[in-house]
Parts: C-alpha cells; sequence; structure tokens
C-alpha cells in the first residue's frame, strides 16, 4: 500500500506533466469535445486508485492505457463504438509523443518535399493528383470537372504518383512515358 504523501509526489511529479498530452490524446480519439475535461479527471481518477497498492515502474505507458481503457468503456457505454475508434485507440498507446517538435520539422520538410514534387509534374497530372489525394474527388468526379475520359485520369494518376515517389526517394520525379516501341508492343499482346 503507498501512502498518501508519496502518491501526491508521484502524481505531482510523474503524472501532471504528461497533461498535455493526456490532453490531446483524449481530443484525438473522442468525438465530442465538451467531455474532454470530464475524461481527464475519470482518468485521473482511476489511475490514482490502481497506484494505491503500488506505483508503475513506467507512468507514460500506465497512464495511456489507463485512458485507453476508459475511452473504451465510455465509447460501450455511449453505444458509439465505432471500429475505427477502437483501432486507433489500440494503435495509439505506442505513440504517445507523436508531435515532438523534432517530429514536427521532420513532417514541416516531408510536406515541402512532397510540394517541391508536385511542381515538377505537368500541370495535368498535378491537377489530377490534386482533385483525386487533396480534394477526395473520385475517379468520375475528376474526369467530369475537368472534361476528360476516365481511362485519362486514371493514367495520369498512375503517372503521376510513380513520378512524385521516385522523386520523395530521392530521383529526378520526371514522368517516365513507355517508348514507342513498348507501347506498339503492348497493343500486339492484347
Amino acid at each position: 500500500m503507498v501512502g498518501d504523501q508519496a502518491l501526491k509526489e508521484w502524481f505531482v511529479s510523474e503524472v501532471l506533466p504528461l497533461e498535455r498530452a493526456l490532453l490531446a490524446f483524449i481530443r484525438r480519439n473522442w468525438r465530442d469535445s465538451a467531455d474532454i475535461a470530464d475524461m481527464r479527471q475519470d482518468i485521473y481518477e482511476k489511475v490514482l486508485t490502481g497506484a494505491r497498492n503500488v506505483l508503475p515502474d513506467h507512468t507514460p505507458s500506465y497512464l495511456f492505457t489507463v485512458a485507453r481503457h476508459h475511452l473504451i468503456n465510455c465509447a460501450k457505454r455511449a453505444r458509439i463504438v465505432s471500429f475505427s475508434l477502437v483501432a486507433n485507440l489500440e494503435e495509439s498507446v505506442e505513440h504517445v509523443e507523436l508531435m515532438t517538435p523534432e517530429r514536427l520539422v521532420l513532417a514541416r520538410n516531408e510536406l515541402r518535399r512532397v510540394y517541391a514534387g508536385l511542381e515538377n509534374l505537368p500541370p495535368r497530372c498535378r491537377e489530377v493528383l490534386r482533385l483525386r489525394k487533396l480534394e477526395g474527388l473520385s475517379t468520375r468526379e475528376a474526369a467530369e470537372r475537368l472534361g476528360v475520359g476516365i481511362d485519362t485520369i486514371e493514367k495520369q494518376m498512375t503517372l503521376g504518383t510513380r513520378a512524385l515517389t521516385d522523386f520523395m526517394l530521392g530521383g529526378s520525379g520526371k514522368i517516365k512515358r513507355p517508348t514507342f516501341a513498348k507501347r506498339l508492343l503492348r497493343r500486339r499482346k492484347s
């Protein structure tokens, strides 16, 4: 049994510094932002109750495991369990500190590289990728908006995605179209 003073010291020194990450975790995994403060308090209560017998060796893992279980139980009680919510909760325990400054800088640099790769693409490819991936249009919707056929959209997506992937992996990012001989050979096979 842990004494009250030791429990308070542990809570203040090890749990409270994780409050910002805990709030981010709750926001990311719970739909109603009005419940966040109550959720935090419920989690703190469960953490303190559980630590009364023995203090955990690794406080962050303990805290986020309790938080994950509490969110799952609340979702079950509210009868709004979605498979994606539960799956996301299962995955997020190991990724507690997703938004460290280093990761943020790396993510911004990757985003800059994506934009640079997009700028290398021909205008039609760039527009098709933008409509399909950024705006989330279907192939048919993108074809209608650009006034082209569905086959054109699919071909531009393939070429653009390959070129962007090549650029992100350190290549030139240029679109590589099949030569005339290869196209002729494909036509003969079909």
